[in-house]
C-alpha cells in the first residue's frame, strides 16, 4: 500500500474539509429550497472514503453504496461541480438532474449509485464483483451499506453466494450507530455487527472508522485478498454522523451532550493533529488549505446556479417502449 506520507496527509485534509464544506452548503440550500426531497449528510464519517480510496486501486476498482452517497463519488474523482448540480436537479448533472441526492451515478468513475432502498444495493455490490471476476478484471468492488441495512434478509443471501463463489466484493457497514433514529443495541441481540461474517466463514473485522489510516490499513488487507481471488471480507466500520438521519431528522434519540462527545474524535481533527505531529504544516498553511476548500464549494453553487435544468422531453429518453409487450392483450381484454 502506499506510505502515509506527508502528501497524503495534506490531501486528506484538503479533501476532507471541503466535503465536510459541501455537505454543509448543501445544508443551507435544502433550508432555500433549492434542494428538494431528501437530504443525507455525511459529516463525521469522512475518513471512510478518504482511506479506502487510499487502498483501492481507482484505475478499476469500484463502488457502490446507499442513499448518503454525496461524498463517496468525489473520493472516486467524480467532479464535485457536477454532483451539486444534481442535488439541484440541474442538467450538468451526474445523471442530468433526473438523480438527485440519493441517485448520483459516474459510470467513468466506476461508481454505481446511490441507492434508495434500504439494503438494496448489497446484491448489486455483489453482481459487479461477479462480473469482475466472470471476465478477470482483476478489480474489487467496495459495497458499502448503513447499520440499518445490515437486517435485510438480502444480505445474508448475498453473503452467502459471495462465499460460495470467492467474489472479490469487501462489504463496509458504516456503523454510525443509529440506523434511521433507533440505536444498534435496539435491534439486535448483539452490538457486533461485524460478527454476522462469520456465519458464513467470511473474514470480519470491526475498525476505528475515525482514522482514516486505520481505515486504510483494514481497507487494504480486504482488497488484495479480493484481488488475489480469496474472497470477500466483511468490515465494520464504526463511525458517528454529526447531523440527522436526514433534514428531516429531530434526533430525539441522543443528546447533543453525546454529539458534542464524538465530536472530540473528529476525523479532520485526527488528521490535523498528525501533521502538527510530524511538522508537516503550520496552522496558516493548513488555513490556506481551508480557505481554498471554501472557495471551491463556492464555485460548485456557482456552477450549480448558472447550470440549466433539463429539457422536459428528457423524461421520454429513459422510457422504454417495448410494442409488442407480453401480456399486453390479456390486459385490455380483462
Amino acid at each position: 500500500m502506499k506510505e502515509f506520507s506527508k502528501e497524503v496527509y495534506l490531501k486528506w485534509y484538503e479533501e476532507m474539509t471541503m466535503w465536510r464544506r459541501f455537505e454543509d452548503k448543501c445544508r443551507s440550500l435544502y433550508l432555500k429550497q433549492k434542494i428538494r426531497g431528501f437530504l443525507h449528510l455525511y459529516n463525521g464519517q469522512e475518513a471512510i472514503p478518504a482511506g479506502f480510496t487510499h487502498a483501492m486501486d481507482l484505475s478499476k476498482d469500484s463502488m457502490i453504496t446507499a442513499y448518503r452517497c454525496h461524498i463517496h463519488p468525489m473520493a472516486m474523482g467524480v467532479d464535485p461541480k457536477r454532483i451539486m448540480a444534481e442535488l439541484c436537479g440541474k442538467a450538468t448533472g451526474t445523471s442530468q438532474g433526473m438523480g438527485g441526492s440519493m441517485h448520483i451515478f459516474s459510470k467513468e468513475h466506476r461508481f454505481y449509485g446511490g441507492h434508495g432502498i434500504v439494503g438494496g444495493q448489497i446484491p448489486l455490490g455483489a453482481g459487479i464483483a461477479f462480473g469482475d471476476k466472470y471476465f478477470d478484471r482483476k478489480a474489487v468492488n467496495i459495497c458499502f451499506m448503513g447499520d440499518g441495512a445490515v437486517r435485510q434478509g438480502a444480505l445474508h443471501e448475498t453473503f452467502n453466494m459471495a462465499m460460495n463463489w470467492k467474489l472479490p466484493v469487501v462489504f463496509v457497514c458504516e456503523n454510525n450507530g443509529y440506523a434511521m433514529g433507533t440505536s444498534v443495541k435496539r435491534t439486535a441481540n448483539h452490538e457486533d455487527i461485524y460478527k454476522l461474517g462469520l456465519g458464513y466463514e467470511m473474514p470480519c473485522l470491526p475498525v476505528d472508522a475515525m482514522d482514516p489510516e486505520k481505515v486504510a490499513e483494514a481497507a487494504y488487507e480486504a482488497i488484495e485478498r479480493a484481488r488475489r481471488g480469496d474472497g470477500p471480507t466483511f468490515i465494520e466500520a464504526r463511525t458517528y454522523r454529526y447531523r440527522g438521519h436526514s433534514m428531516s431528522d429531530a434526533e430525539p434519540y441522543r443528546s447533543k451532550d453525546e454529539v458534542a462527545q464524538y465530536k472530540l474524535e473528529d476525523p479532520i481533527e485526527i488528521v490535523k493533529q498528525r501533521i502538527f505531529d510530524n511538522n508537516w504544516a503550520t496552522q496558516e498553511e493548513l488555513d490556506a488549505l481551508e480557505e481554498k476548500s471554501r472557495a471551491f464549494v463556492e464555485e460548485c453553487v456557482e456552477f450549480m446556479e448558472e447550470s440549466p435544468y433539463p429539457d422536459a422531453n428528457l423524461l421520454y429518453d429513459y422510457v422504454y417502449s417495448t410494442p409488442d409487450y407480453p401480456f399486453i392483450n390479456k390486459l385490455e381484454n380483462n
